[in-house]
């Protein structure tokens, strides 16, 4: 059932349904998220079961703004950083997500059973609009992983919501999500910012920020932080190698690798070994780089523009799933800081 996000009776059925441990498809500015009352295990075990998620693999806790976002920190983190909280005076609300000690006896299934927890406090009005009254009635964060089945493309608008996990789901719809792509996950708990996953909120503004702040700190890679101190990150959302996928194999090529692929599928060759294959479907390209497509070939351009890539991306996966293809040819993003978080996510999903 999707209801008006912007509707305030919308809302507080909403909130009353999480307080009553049922699920929402809740709307944030990253994805469409499945929320559900971040305080109760049975709540969060309906998460895991709708998903298909396996328990041991944490959800991140979303929390109401300014006061909502100091009584979450305080009921749920058992430390805070000062990094950290430069981290969050500078991108909450927003698409950052830091992983922070985790308080003890709270919140156990939603951190997957680990001593540490993810915490971000979302920008998007419907999501701060269920938080502060899901909060006055007593729910202090709202777990909500993707609102999609486990390793699967993520959803961008409540209709993918209602078409992935069914309509006896209650989605509030807070129209196409600003940013597209999941938050920026930043781990809080090894005495200095480590990034686990790239997002909108590039390790060069977070750097930025750290300068500023007055810390002598950089942001650094889990895989550097792991090679000097043997100790292994902890487990966060969307840290598989397969991740976000459409049924369609997805394949990364650069321009040049991917006009020859093309020109190489529709050679004599190619056309008569396609010719014994029954009815076999057209690949999708979906690309930056103006190609010559042969006949057959769906195509959709990528923006040129990292931001709107990223805001169009999983819709654009689902589109081309949708039209039956076998297989998503993808140009490769550019190498730069911009363009991160859409390459870890092709990345992921072409694994």
């Amino acid at each position: 059932m999707i209801l008006d996000g912007r509707d305030p009776s919308a809302v507080q059925r909403a909130a009353q349904a999480l307080r009553a441990g049922e699920l929402l498809g809740l709307p944030t500015e990253t994805v469409y998220g499945l929320a559900a009352d971040a305080g109760s295990d049975e709540a969060v075990a309906k998460i895991y079961a709708a998903k298909g998620r396996p328990a041991g693999h944490p959800l991140i806790v979303h929390l109401a703004d300014e006061s909502g976002a100091r009584e979450g920190l305080a009921h749920f983190a058992a430390e805070v950083p000062a990094f950290a909280r430069a981290l969050m005076e500078a991108f909450w609300p927003g698409p950052l997500t830091l992983i922070l000690p985790r308080r003890a006896g709270v919140a156990a299934a939603a951190a997957g059973g680990q001593h540490s927890i993810g915490l971000r406090c979302p920008a998007h009005p419907v999501a701060q609009a269920v938080l502060q009254a899901a909060r006055s009635l007593g729910v202090l964060g709202l777990a909500a992983p993707s609102a999609n089945l486990f390793g699967r493309v993520s959803p961008t608008t409540a209709a993918h919501v209602q078409a992935e996990l069914g309509e006896g789901l209650l989605i509030l719809d807070g129209g196409p999500c600003e940013v597209g792509i999941e938050s920026t996950i930043v781990d809080c708990t090894r005495g200095a910012p480590v990034l686990l996953r790239p997002g909108q909120i590039t390790r060069v503004r977070i750097d930025e920020v750290l300068l500023a702040a007055g810390t002598d700190m950089r942001l650094r890679s889990a895989d550097e932080v792991q090679a000097r101190t043997a100790q292994a990150a902890p487990r966060a959302s969307g840290m598989l190698e397969s991740h976000y996928a459409p049924r369609a194999k997805v394949r990364l090529l650069d321009a040049v690798a991917l006009q020859s692929a093309l020109a190489a599928r529709h050679s004599d060759a190619g056309a008569a070994r396609l010719a014994d294959e029954v009815q076999a479907p057209p690949v999708a390209v979906y690309a930056r780089t103006s190609l010559q497509l042969p006949a057959g070939v769906v195509h959709r351009p990528m923006p040129v523009e990292a931001a709107v890539a990223a805001h169009e991306l999983f819709a654009a996966l689902r589109a081309l799933d949708e039209a039956g293809v076998r297989e998503i040819w993808v140009e490769t993003p550019p190498d730069a800081p911009a363009w991160e978080g859409v390459m870890d996510r092709l990345s992921r999903a072409a694994a």
